[in-house]
């Protein structure tokens, strides 16, 4: 398989991100939603710190060290995914399914990389319909927030235990997490990687 038509695939995938990311964050109020198909699909305007489950780490001095850390980590897992690609994609064996699937996980990264990088910059918190200027009252390089939109409450689930609770939101509907298309891309490149060719990741 070609590079370049992997490298199309990621592009194409990040401007869909990017795309509907803009949208949500230009024509939403944080918090609000549209409904898209009654009672189990919206989309809802959510702001992710980055980190998982939120958490704010070493921070001290007005500045997040803990996201920059994370922010930086991303950006050199990305790179080690890019040559992965790089490697395996000059091996004859390397099924092409493989390429496919880091690809997608790559497109995600990325994606969601650019959030952190570049959102805190662009977009002003107090503001969210309007594009602040660069070095703006959001937050800076690598501080800025993942926009997250789509909402699965599926049903509501009133006795979840409290060791499960990061699976229902503050309504006790399941599923409480709220993503966007960049996890959705990570998440479907893993279990397919995972059910269809865990023999050759493993070799």
């Amino acid at each position: 398989m070609k590079l370049k038509h992997l490298a199309w695939l990621v592009v194409v995938l990040l401007i869909a991100d990017q795309a509907l990311k803009i949208w949500i964050k230009t024509h939403l109020a944080l918090g609000e939603g549209i409904i898209v198909c009654p009672d189990w699909f919206q989309l809802r305007f959510i702001e992710n710190p980055g980190a998982a489950f939120g958490m704010r780490l070493m921070t001290g001095g007005g500045h997040d060290w803990g996201k920059l850390i994370l922010g930086l980590f991303r950006v050199a897992a990305s790179c080690g995914i890019a040559y992965l690609i790089y490697y395996l994609n000059r091996r004859e064996d390397t099924p092409k399914g493989v390429l496919v699937g880091l690809a997608l996980i790559l497109a995600g990264a990325v994606g969601n990389i650019l959030d952190s990088a570049f959102y805190g910059l662009c977009f002003s918190a107090s503001t969210p319909m309007t594009v602040a200027h660069f070095g703006g009252e959001y937050a800076g390089f690598m501080m800025g927030k993942v926009v997250d939109m789509f909402y699965f409450p599926l049903f509501e689930w009133s006795s979840c235990p409290s060791w499960l609770s990061f699976l229902v939101d503050q309504n006790n509907y399941f599923f409480g997490p709220v993503f966007n298309l960049a996890d959705s891309y990570i998440s479907v490149a893993v279990v397919y990687l995972l059910l269809f060719h865990f023999k050759y990741l493993n070799k």
